[in-house]
């Protein structure tokens, strides 16, 4: 795995509680991005989250979580990392500044809010069975099609 600047980072954001179709979905997710060498970041608690670092560890990748209280015993235990940050909702600026990329699986006002910050600071939004839409985000309608746009977007950065 690399480490530095030639690694890249990328958001899985989505709902804490997420059915089945969700989750599987996640968890390709961070499943590919493992396998291209990608670390995942994720707010660290359950659902999306949990099923993207589930997919990063099976792939032997590296995901981060950014958790919003102070208790990283709440982490799910699939992330290689936790970093409590006792900042509650704050903590979606933290994954939105931190990620290079964020993929959006679903979601609600939370992974809305995630995504908006990403688009402001200039930064790809790719959206993968996400029932809103904001404005400059691209849509996926597979998980390989979600990472490959990522990805894409970030060679061309």
């Amino acid at each position: 795995m690399r480490s530095g600047r030639g690694t890249r980072y990328a958001a899985v954001i989505g709902a804490g509680e997420a059915g089945p179709e969700l989750q599987g979905l996640a968890r390709e997710v961070g499943r590919l991005l493992a396998q291209a060498g990608a670390v995942v970041l994720c707010g660290g608690l359950g659902g999306v989250m949990a099923a993207a670092a589930q997919g990063a560890a099976e792939a032997g990748g590296v995901s981060i979580g950014i958790l919003p209280g102070p208790d990283r015993r709440l982490a799910n235990p699939h992330l290689t990392y936790s970093l409590p940050t006792n900042l509650g909702h704050a903590r979606n600026m933290v994954i939105a500044h931190a990620a290079d990329v964020l993929i959006a699986v679903g979601g609600g006002y939370g992974t809305i809010s995630e995504a908006a910050i990403g688009l402001k600071l200039g930064k790809a939004v790719i959206a993968l069975a996400a029932d809103w839409h904001l404005p400059g985000m691209r849509l996926a309608a597979s998980p390989s099609e979600a990472v490959a746009l990522a990805l894409g977007s970030l060679s061309r950065a």
